[in-house]
């Protein structure tokens, strides 16, 4: 039926072609026909061509501007005939006819192509390609061409508008990357390639391209992450290989850069097995080889040596196995690095750095197999290998600084150093190592010359920082700066060296608690355990911190250190260990081991004055006061022969210790005993302060006013000021309010003179934070000074005294209506800083347990204040699980015990406010069998019963309501709380127990008993409201208003309960009554507060003022934020507006700006549920 139909196709054109012989269209219609007839031969089809080429070429002839046609002989040509010739012809007139035809331009190229034409077959595409701007196979083809003769600008702009016509082609993407890639625009680049990888995924090259570019931008993980794709793709890929263990190189070494020594290594262990695997592929390629000792190099270099757990059992036999094993690891790797690079250079001997890298990698084996014997006019091998890079490249400047580093002879060092410079004067590097070299010859003015030199040319080297804090005494720097040139130079290049020297410094410097120290330290003992001066100084670190038994682990190991070390005065440097290991033993309460250390050196004769101190102390811990004096006395004898410092110190322990062990009196007897020039040290200075502010007597008065004159630095006057407003307090009692404002009066004129002393801010906010007057909570956040450096200072740190006050503020000072507006006077602005502060000093110390427990109690305020948000209930459950799981909660003081208290009922109030019923009892119940005094476990029991109150269960509502009577507290707020709960759920007792312990709770609070009595006054009022007895509501608040003075709330809800009062009755007198109040509220509010002008409109106009109802009604308008006015408002603003519609010069007025119809629906579309309100449109638009 098919060839049927075909037929009778083919016999119609052949009679249309026979009745217009001269229609080229039939000819060439016929002639496709044909062409693309299908045929069962070989033979016919070669019959079918021929036939459909002579029509062609009839149609060709009739009409020379057919493009077509031309390119199907072309093809019959190009095909059948094999005359390539004819074909080439007949292609090119196509092209020329229609430069868009793809089909032809690509067939002619392709003859070209295979006729070696390249520069015939370019022209063509350039001609087409500007013939046409829809020439995309020119535009393709010529970018191809382009990219194949480097010529990466053109291609760029030719596959860019052959992209247009073949957005899918993933050829023409990885074409046009490559070309952006060479011409450095790796950023377009990267795009192109990773749009070839989307088209088609297997794209192995485009794949390693991009990995290469995001190596070369420093995107080690992206590289990684490309080059593994191309690996599953091709297995045996050596370029993919190579790429890969580059990139795992350059990740490792960022991970090492930022101390994770751990991760780092296994990533080269990683990188080693991948280039290793590429060896096995092309073992005949150097830079492979040199890729793999790079590997291996770095390995060695960063491998850490990881701390294992401070069991008993651990001992120095086991420790300096550890530490051989460390070594025979690392040897083992920088052995592998050298053969690596020994094959390398056998592959290519005229790489020159393949002869540095072996002289690095043999003096590390020197290094690491403790070979340091120096032969005298004896080369070493890595000189031997640094000359072998020299003859290659003489004039090369960096070989010459390896010379100069790996050389153990001072003249060659030099020599090689300065021909460096002499080949690049700009070279840092020298002028640094050169600078090392002349410090190491103790010329300092030299090394100094040499350092600043460097540090001029390239600021970002690490060396002249750290020269510049080594001369910091030929300098003239201070401690602070040497320290802070330290810092820099550790931030720079993390070298163990730099990293101890860092804490160095820190430890004459007084930094030894910043966190940039923490973590130097703790990378300098993964690099160097064998060196016991890593561990003293992570010992003195952790000490500071308050770790003491990670530090007496510390010095454990120290020790252990030593007696594999190297160093020339063994005995002064296990001293030194031992005298830290025996402190930290006494700080951490295991005074029987600090004893016997004490006992160790004192048989070796190595007791000093600072390890008889510790001794003495120990034994008082122990009880063996006896002999504690024993030791008192020989180091008192010792006194005379020391240096002022040393002696100051030493008089200031006895006096202290005097006084644990013989008491007040006998400390004081001691002390009037001796002699006035012990007296002359700061330190003695404020050890009889302190023992002064303990005697009622005042027997030290002259010695202590005496001995004052001799403080001299800021931070010791500061010091005094603090003593005295502590001896203020003590010599009074804290209860004594006298006492208590004559310290803060002293701490008020001391701040005037120091106002940027620390120390005295924060003893004045936090003696104001507990303070009993409610204003003062606002001025103890004020006095704190949040700084980054602000470690504890005092009693309370600053941003301690700031949580706790913005916790402690009774009012929720919040700065955005859309919550609550504010109403405190004060306008403590702590909350949301107190917040970010707190934030900001856990990313310091995420260790703190104190900073995320206040951090807890400041959001769990915020949500209160933003009614418990989703967002922040999640992020509380988390921290407060968090802070419950820390260790220091485990603990049985009182701290510990009400802090977790606190964070339980945080938890169990989250858990009520999100309807989870069951953890929130759970949670109350856990804090209410805590072992704290009842005054404090009233508030679990509190928190219970506003639980079962939300469960409906009442019979535990009524259990729980009898146990807060029976346990009490001292707190307004939990009998408030309480009496609410009373009246909203009808518990009854038949007693009066709450109101009694009101009143008990007023009289001890003297300060403030005004305003809890009307705080107390204003719950009974609302107590009565709910019980609509709005009589006594208006007594109750009339009382309150009464005391509490200038506060705009309480006037607030008296004029409100009068308003009440006045509509029911409809009595005059009652309205006269509120708006008394309400002008009050007006007045003291420090802001408009949103109703209070509403109300008083409304009262006003009831007493038939209009003029006071129409400013009233403005006044509320300006109260509110544009967002949050309210439908009433506007109702009222339709009122105003229709009032004033007869009104003369009121266009300036705000209800001019609206029709009194607009107003209506602005209060419809507020509130559309109010019948009133269409009511009222219906009328005005009717």
């Amino acid at each position: 039926m098919k060839q049927t139909v075909e037929d009778e196709g083919r016999k119609q054109l052949e009679e249309s072609v026979e009745a217009n012989p001269d229609d080229p269209s039939l000819h060439f219609d016929l002639g496709v026909y044909l062409w693309e007839t299908e045929t069962e031969t070989e033979t016919e089809a070669r019959e079918s061509k021929e036939t459909a080429a002579e029509h062609f070429l009839i149609s060709a002839k009739l009409n020379p501007q057919n493009a077509a046609a031309f390119k199907y002989l072309g093809h019959y040509y190009a095909n059948f005939c094999l005359d390539v010739q004819r074909a080439l012809k007949c292609y090119q007139r196509a092209v020329s006819l229609n430069p868009d035809d793809s089909d032809a331009g690509e067939a002619f190229c392709e003859l070209l192509d295979q006729g070696g034409k390249e520069s015939l077959e370019l022209a063509v595409c350039k001609d087409a390609s500007d013939k046409s701007p829809r020439a995309f196979w020119a535009f393709r083809r010529m970018g191809f061409l382009q990219v194949h003769q480097n010529k990466w600008s053109e291609a760029v702009q030719s596959l860019q508008h052959a992209i247009r016509g073949y957005p899918t082609s993933a050829d023409m993407w990885e074409a046009l990357g490559l070309a952006y890639h060479r011409l450095g625009m790796f950023t377009a680049a990267i795009k192109s390639y990773g749009r070839a990888i989307e088209l088609d995924d297997t794209r192995v090259f485009a794949l390693v391209e991009s990995g290469n570019i995001h190596l070369m931008l420093g995107s080690f993980r992206k590289g990684v992450e490309q080059f593994q794709q191309a690996l599953k793709i091709s297995p045996q890929s050596v370029s993919a290989q190579y790429g890969l263990a580059s990139g795992l190189l350059g990740l490792s070494k960022e991970c090492i850069s930022l101390g994770a020594f751990k991760w780092g290594a296994s990533l080269l262990e990683e990188a080693c097995k991948v280039a290793k695997a590429s060896t096995r592929l092309s073992g005949n390629l150097s830079c492979i080889w040199k890729l793999l000792g790079d590997i291996q190099l770095t390995y060695a270099q960063f491998y850490p040596w990881v701390e294992e757990s401070m069991s008993s059992k651990y001992d120095e036999e086991t420790f300096n196995n550890s530490i051989l094993s460390w070594r025979r690891c690392c040897l083992m790797a920088v052995i592998s690095a050298r053969s690596s690079y020994q094959r390398a250079l056998n592959l290519a001997p005229w790489q020159a750095n393949i002869y540095t890298d072996i002289a690095i990698t043999s003096d590390l084996i020197s290094s690491l197999k403790g070979d340091h014997e120096y032969i005298q006019n004896a080369w070493q091998l890595p000189e031997k290998m640094a000359l072998g890079a020299l003859l290659l490249e003489g004039d090369n400047s960096v070989f010459w600084i390896v010379l100069g580093c790996l050389s153990n002879n001072q003249a060659l060092r030099q020599h090689a150093l300065i021909r460096g410079l002499q080949l690049d004067v700009s070279l840092a590097i020298a002028w640094a190592n050169l600078g090392k070299l002349y410090r190491e010859e103790d010329e300092k003015k030299l090394a100094r010359q040499a350092f600043d030199c460097a540090r001029s040319i390239d600021p970002s080297l690490a060396l002249p920082w750290a020269g510049m804090a080594a001369d910091a005494d030929v300098r003239e720097s201070t401690l602070d700066e040497a320290f802070e040139s330290c810092l820099r130079a550790v931030q720079i290049l993390p070298l163990a060296e730099f990293q101890t020297g860092l804490a160095k410094f820190a430890l004459l410097s007084g930094h030894l608690l910043s966190s940039q120290v923490f973590g130097a330290i703790q990378q300098a003992v993964q690099r160097t355990p064998h060196y016991p001066e890593s561990h003293n100084l992570n010992g003195l670190v952790r000490e500071a911190r308050f770790e003491y038994q990670a530090a007496v682990s510390s010095y454990r190991l120290a020790r252990f250190a030593s007696s594999i070390s190297s160093i020339t005065d063994p005995k002064s440097h296990l001293r030194d260990i031992s005298i830290n290991l025996a402190r930290s033993l006494c700080r951490a309460g295991n005074a029987i081991d600090a004893v016997q250390e004490c006992e160790d050196l004192k048989e070796k004769g190595l007791l000093d004055v600072e390890g008889l101190q510790i001794y003495a102390f120990s034994l008082w811990q122990l009880g063996k006061h006896e002999l504690a004096i024993s030791v008192t006395r020989t180091l008192a004898a010792s006194v005379s022969t020391m240096d002022r410092t040393a002696a100051g110190a030493s008089v200031s322990f006895i006096c202290r210790l005097l006084y644990y062990i013989s008491g007040l009196d006998s400390a004081i007897n001691s002390i009037v005993k001796m002699p006035k020039e012990l007296f002359q040290s700061s330190k003695v200075s404020f050890v009889v302060s302190a023992i002064h502010a303990l005697d009622q007597s005042n027997r030290l008065e002259s010695i202590v006013s005496s001995s004052r004159y001799y403080l001299s630095s800021h931070e010791e006057i500061t010091g005094m000021h603090y003593l005295i407003a502590l001896n203020k307090l003590i010599k009074h009692g804290l209860e004594d309010h006298l006492g208590f404002q004559s310290a803060v009066g002293h701490l008020r004129k001391a701040l005037h003179m120091y106002p940027n002393s620390v120390l005295i801010r924060n003893l004045l906010g936090y003696l104001l934070l507990l303070s009993e007057d409610w204003n003062t909570t606002h001025v103890s956040s004020r006095c704190s000074i949040i700084d980054a450096s602000d470690y504890k200072e005092g009693l309370k740190s600053a941003w301690e005294i700031i949580g706790a006050g913005a916790v402690a503020c009774h009012v929720l000072c919040n700065r955005v209506p859309k919550f609550s507006f504010p109403t405190c006077s004060y306008q403590c602005l702590n909350g949301p800083g107190s917040i970010k502060e707190l934030q900001k000093c856990l990313r310091r110390e995420p260790w703190n347990h104190n900073v995320r427990y206040l951090l807890v109690l400041n959001l769990l305020q915020k949500a209160r204040e933003e009614r418990f948000p989703v967002h922040l209930c999640t992020i509380l459950e988390r921290l407060i699980a968090l802070s419950l799981s820390n260790e220091f909660y485990s603990g049985k003081d009182i701290c510990c015990l009400y802090q977790k208290f606190q964070l339980l009922l945080c938890a169990s109030e989250i858990c009520l406010q999100g309807g989870n019923i069951a953890g929130c009892i759970n949670h109350a119940k856990n804090a209410s069998a805590l072992f704290l005094p009842e005054s404090y476990l009233f508030f679990g029991h509190l928190l219970l019963c506003h639980a079962y109150a939300a469960e409906g269960n009442f019979m535990n509502l009524q259990q729980e309501y009898e146990k807060c009577l029976e346990l009490k507290t001292d707190f307004h707020v939990g009998w408030l709380c309480l009496k609410v709960i009373e009246s909203q759920y009808n518990l009854q007792t038949g007693s009066n127990t709450i109101e009694l312990s009101l009143n008990e709770c007023s009289r001890g609070n003297s300060n403030s008993w005004n305003m809890w009595m009307a705080v107390v006054s204003l719950v009974l009022g609302l107590i009565c409201i709910w019980n609509q007895d709005f009589h006594s509501a208006e007594e109750f608040v009339q009382h309150a208003c009464s005391l509490a003075g200038a506060d705009s709330c309480f006037f607030l809800c008296h004029g409100a309960i009068c308003m009440e009062l006045a509509r029911q009755f409809n009595d005059s007198e009652f309205l006269s009554r509120a708006v008394r109040s309400l002008k009050k509220a007006q007045t003291t509010s420090f802001i408009p507060i949103p109703l209070v002008a509403l109300l008083l409109a409304q009262a006003e106009a009831s007493l038939g003022s209009k003029g006071k109802w129409e400013e009233n009604v403005r006044l509320e308008w300006i109260s509110w934020p544009p967002e949050m006015r309210h439908a009433e408002l506007f109702f009222q603003m339709h009122l105003l507006a229709r009032q004033l519609e007869a009104g003369t010069d009121s266009s300036s007025r705000v209800e001019c700006c609206q029709s009194p119809l607009q107003w209506v629906v602005r209060a419809i579309h507020t509130n559309p549920s109010s019948a009133r309100y269409w009511k009222v449109l219906k009328r005005l638009a009717s």
